[in-house]
C-alpha cells in the first residue's frame, strides 16, 4: 500500500477512534488520534499478521503498552478485517468485548492485555526472547506513551532487552509531549528520550513527524535492517491529531466529545479525507 493509501485509511481509523469514544462517552481519544498513523502502518503494511487467523505462530506480535489508547487500536484491527467496524460503537458498553483497555481472551488481533502503565513493554521483550530462544522468525512491536516512560519498569525491560540483544523487537515512543496532567516535561521530563534508549543498548531512530507516512517507512525499514540490538523509534506527533479543537490538547487526553463536539470532529476528517482524494 502506497503513502496516499496508507494515509487515507489513517483518516477512517480516526473517525473509527471518534465514533468510539463518543458512543462510550468516555476513553482516551487524544493519544488515539495521535497514534493512528503508527497503527496503520503496522496493521497495513509492516506486521506480519492475518485477520483471518488471528492466532498463528509465524505472526509478528503487537502490544499495547499503553493500553488506554485502546480506541486507536480497536479502530485498525477493526478497519483491517478482524472485527466488524461496527463493533467500535460499544466501546466500554455492558456485555461488549471491546473493553477500556486490551484483552487478549475477548478481542480478535490482541496479544496482550494492557492497561497497567509500565508494564506491557516487558511482556513484549518477553515475547522477543521467546523468540530468540525458540529460533521463530517473528517480530515484536509494542508501541509506549511518553508519559508511560516516567515508569522504571519501562527502563528495566529496556536494559534487559538491550543486554540480550533482541533485534526482533521494536519499541516505539508515541512523542506527542502532553499527558493527563499537562507537559510532560513539566511532569516528569523523560527527555533526553533517544539518548537514555542508547545507553540501555537500543539503536535508536528519531522520527521528526511521527504522522507522516513515509518517515515511518523509512523508520520501520531501518528497524528491520538493524542487527544485534533492537530498535526504539521517538515518533514525534500531534496530540488529537487530525480534530481542530483536540490538536495539542492535554485536556482530550482522557474525554470524550458530546454530540457537537462530535459533529465538528467528524467534519474535520471528512475534510482532511476530501483533500487526501483529491492528490
Amino acid at each position: 500500500m502506497d503513502n496516499l493509501e496508507l494515509a487515507k485509511v489513517a483518516n477512517e481509523v480516526r473517525k473509527g477512534v471518534l465514533t468510539a469514544v463518543h458512543g462510550a462517552k468516555s476513553g482516551h481519544p487524544g493519544g488515539s488520534l495521535s497514534a493512528a498513523d503508527i497503527f496503520t502502518y503496522l496493521y497495513f503494511e509492516e506486521m506480519n499478521i492475518d485477520p483471518a487467523d488471528p492466532k498463528k505462530e509465524d505472526r509478528d506480535r503487537f502490544v499495547l503498552s499503553k493500553g488506554h489508547t485502546a480506541p486507536g487500536l480497536y479502530s485498525a484491527l477493526a478497519h483491517r478485517g478482524f472485527f466488524p467496524v461496527e463493533d467500535l460503537e460499544t466501546l466500554r458498553h455492558l456485555g461488549s468485548y471491546l473493553q477500556g483497555h486490551p484483552c487478549l481472551d475477548k478481542i480478535p488481533g490482541v496479544d496482550m492485555s494492557t492497561g497497567s502503565l509500565g508494564q506491557g513493554v516487558s511482556a513484549a521483550v518477553g515475547m522477543a526472547l521467546g523468540g530468540k530462544m525458540t529460533d521463530e522468525k517473528f517480530r515484536v512491536y509494542s508501541l509506549l506513551g511518553d508519559g508511560e516512560i516516567q515508569e522504571g519498569q519501562v527502563w528495566e525491560a529496556a536494559m534487559f532487552a538491550g543486554f540480550h540483544k533482541l533485534d526482533n523487537l521494536v519499541l516505539i515512543v508515541d512523542n506527542n509531549g502532553l499527558q493527563i496532567d499537562g507537559k510532560i516535561e513539566d511532569v516528569c521530563s523523560p527527555y533526553p528520550i533517544d539518548e537514555k534508549f542508547r545507553a540501555f543498548n537500543f539503536h535508536v531512530i528519531d522520527v521528526a513527524d511521527g504522522n507522516d507516512m513515509e518517515q515511518l517507512r523509512q523508520a520501520f525499514a531501518e528497524a528491520r535492517s538493524t542487527k544485534g540490538m533492537p530498535t526504539a523509534i521517538i515518533a514525534h506527533t500531534v496530540k488529537g491529531k487530525g480534530v481542530s479543537f483536540m490538536e495539542d490538547q492535554a485536556g482530550w487526553h482522557g474525554k470524550a466529545p458530546n454530540d457537537e463536539e462530535y459533529q465538528i470532529a467528524m467534519a474535520d476528517l471528512e475534510r482532511i479525507g476530501e483533500a487526501l482524494c483529491q492528490k
